[in-house]
Protein backbone atom coordinates (compact mmCIF):
# COMPACT_ATOMS: atom_id res chain seq x y z
CA UNK A 1 0.00 0.00 0.00
CA UNK A 2 1.54 3.39 -0.97
CA UNK A 3 0.96 6.77 1.13
CA UNK A 4 0.86 10.07 0.05
CA UNK A 5 1.30 11.55 3.80
CA UNK A 6 2.93 10.19 7.16
CA UNK A 7 2.79 6.44 8.28
CA UNK A 8 3.56 5.63 11.91
CA UNK A 9 4.78 1.99 11.95
CA UNK A 10 4.21 0.72 15.58
CA UNK A 11 6.59 -2.45 16.06
CA UNK A 12 6.42 -5.28 18.57
CA UNK A 13 4.25 -7.96 20.39
CA UNK A 14 1.81 -6.00 22.65
CA UNK A 15 1.86 -9.94 24.56
CA UNK A 16 5.43 -8.80 26.07
CA UNK A 17 4.60 -6.05 28.15
CA UNK A 18 7.13 -3.26 27.14
CA UNK A 19 7.85 -5.07 23.30
CA UNK A 20 4.41 -3.35 22.76
CA UNK A 21 5.02 0.06 23.21
CA UNK A 22 5.09 0.47 19.07
CA UNK A 23 1.63 -1.22 18.53
CA UNK A 24 0.05 0.49 21.54
CA UNK A 25 1.07 3.98 20.39
CA UNK A 26 -0.07 3.79 16.78
CA UNK A 27 -3.22 2.60 18.19
CA UNK A 28 -3.57 5.80 20.01
CA UNK A 29 -2.80 7.24 17.32
CA UNK A 30 -4.82 5.67 14.64
CA UNK A 31 -7.90 6.37 16.39
CA UNK A 32 -6.62 10.40 15.52
CA UNK A 33 -7.02 9.61 12.18
CA UNK A 34 -3.15 9.30 12.07
CA UNK A 35 -2.24 6.89 9.03
CA UNK A 36 -0.96 3.81 11.11
CA UNK A 37 0.52 -0.05 11.20
CA UNK A 38 1.05 -2.45 13.41
CA UNK A 39 4.32 -4.69 12.27
CA UNK A 40 6.03 -7.38 14.04
CA UNK A 41 9.55 -5.96 13.22
CA UNK A 42 10.33 -8.43 10.29
CA UNK A 43 12.48 -6.30 8.45
CA UNK A 44 11.43 -7.56 4.80
CA UNK A 45 7.80 -6.48 6.10
CA UNK A 46 8.93 -3.31 7.31
CA UNK A 47 10.28 -2.50 3.68
CA UNK A 48 7.21 -3.47 1.83
CA UNK A 49 4.66 -1.31 4.61
CA UNK A 50 6.83 1.53 4.23
CA UNK A 51 6.61 1.52 0.64
CA UNK A 52 5.66 4.90 -1.48
CA UNK A 53 5.29 7.26 2.53
CA UNK A 54 7.56 9.81 2.02
CA UNK A 55 7.72 10.13 6.34
CA UNK A 56 7.52 7.45 7.82
CA UNK A 57 7.75 7.34 11.72
CA UNK A 58 8.93 4.20 13.26
CA UNK A 59 8.33 3.24 16.85
CA UNK A 60 9.77 0.02 18.59
CA UNK A 61 10.89 -1.18 21.53
CA UNK A 62 14.80 -0.68 22.62
CA UNK A 63 16.76 -2.81 24.89
CA UNK A 64 20.85 -1.38 24.88
CA UNK A 65 21.43 -1.34 28.46
CA UNK A 66 20.01 2.27 28.82
CA UNK A 67 17.67 3.28 31.67
CA UNK A 68 14.00 1.94 31.41
CA UNK A 69 12.11 4.55 29.71
CA UNK A 70 15.09 6.22 27.91
CA UNK A 71 13.86 7.60 24.49
CA UNK A 72 16.09 6.97 21.73
CA UNK A 73 15.40 9.56 18.18
CA UNK A 74 17.20 9.14 15.01
CA UNK A 75 16.68 10.59 11.54
CA UNK A 76 17.63 7.55 9.62
CA UNK A 77 17.94 9.28 6.12
CA UNK A 78 20.52 11.44 7.85
CA UNK A 79 22.31 8.86 10.12
CA UNK A 80 23.12 5.26 10.77
CA UNK A 81 20.93 3.22 13.89
CA UNK A 82 23.33 2.40 16.45
CA UNK A 83 24.10 -1.52 16.24
CA UNK A 84 22.13 -3.72 18.65
CA UNK A 85 20.04 -0.70 20.02
CA UNK A 86 17.12 -2.82 18.37
CA UNK A 87 18.16 -6.34 19.54
CA UNK A 88 15.78 -7.63 21.21
CA UNK A 89 14.14 -9.56 18.19
CA UNK A 90 12.90 -12.93 17.30
CA UNK A 91 14.22 -12.22 13.82
CA UNK A 92 17.59 -12.17 12.18
CA UNK A 93 16.48 -9.25 9.61
CA UNK A 94 14.97 -6.58 11.49
CA UNK A 95 14.58 -2.62 12.43
CA UNK A 96 18.00 -1.78 11.96
CA UNK A 97 19.15 -4.09 9.53
CA UNK A 98 15.66 -3.32 7.29
CA UNK A 99 16.50 0.57 7.55
CA UNK A 100 20.42 0.01 6.17
CA UNK A 101 19.32 -2.36 3.83
CA UNK A 102 16.51 0.02 2.43
CA UNK A 103 19.25 2.68 2.42
CA UNK A 104 21.86 0.14 -0.23
CA UNK A 105 18.97 -0.78 -2.29
CA UNK A 106 17.57 2.96 -2.32
CA UNK A 107 14.07 2.14 -0.76
CA UNK A 108 14.28 4.07 2.51
CA UNK A 109 11.67 6.96 2.58
CA UNK A 110 12.94 9.90 2.17
CA UNK A 111 12.51 11.10 5.78
CA UNK A 112 12.75 8.98 8.29
CA UNK A 113 11.75 9.22 12.15
CA UNK A 114 13.16 6.23 14.07
CA UNK A 115 11.72 6.99 18.19
CA UNK A 116 13.06 3.71 20.02
CA UNK A 117 12.07 3.51 24.05
CA UNK A 118 13.87 1.45 26.14
CA UNK A 119 11.82 -1.21 27.85
CA UNK A 120 12.17 -3.10 31.49
CA UNK A 121 10.42 -5.91 31.18
CA UNK A 122 9.80 -7.92 28.04
CA UNK A 123 7.83 -10.85 29.54
CA UNK A 124 5.22 -12.42 28.47
CA UNK A 125 2.09 -10.58 29.48
CA UNK A 126 0.13 -7.29 28.24
CA UNK A 127 0.72 -3.95 29.90
CA UNK A 128 3.53 -1.16 29.86
CA UNK A 129 5.90 -0.64 32.25
CA UNK A 130 5.44 2.32 34.34
CA UNK A 131 8.68 3.87 32.41
CA UNK A 132 8.16 2.72 29.15
CA UNK A 133 4.76 4.17 29.40
CA UNK A 134 5.44 7.65 30.27
CA UNK A 135 8.05 7.51 27.57
CA UNK A 136 5.58 6.35 25.39
CA UNK A 137 3.50 9.31 26.21
CA UNK A 138 6.27 11.82 25.50
CA UNK A 139 6.83 10.06 22.13
CA UNK A 140 3.03 9.89 21.33
CA UNK A 141 3.13 14.01 22.03
CA UNK A 142 6.14 14.43 19.77
CA UNK A 143 4.65 12.38 16.36
CA UNK A 144 1.50 13.99 16.41
CA UNK A 145 3.36 17.16 16.60
CA UNK A 146 5.45 15.69 13.53
CA UNK A 147 1.71 15.03 11.63
CA UNK A 148 0.58 18.47 12.60
CA UNK A 149 3.93 19.79 10.95
CA UNK A 150 3.57 17.72 7.83
CA UNK A 151 0.14 18.17 7.33
CA UNK A 152 0.38 21.98 7.80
Amino acid sequence: MAGTGILVLGIGNRFRHDDGVGPVIAERLEASGIATRVESGEGAELMEAWQGFPHVVLVDAASSGAAAGTLHRFEAAETRLPTGLFHYSSHLFSVAEAIEMARILGRLPGRMTVYGIEGRDFSYGEGLSVEVAAAADVAEAEIRALVAAGRG
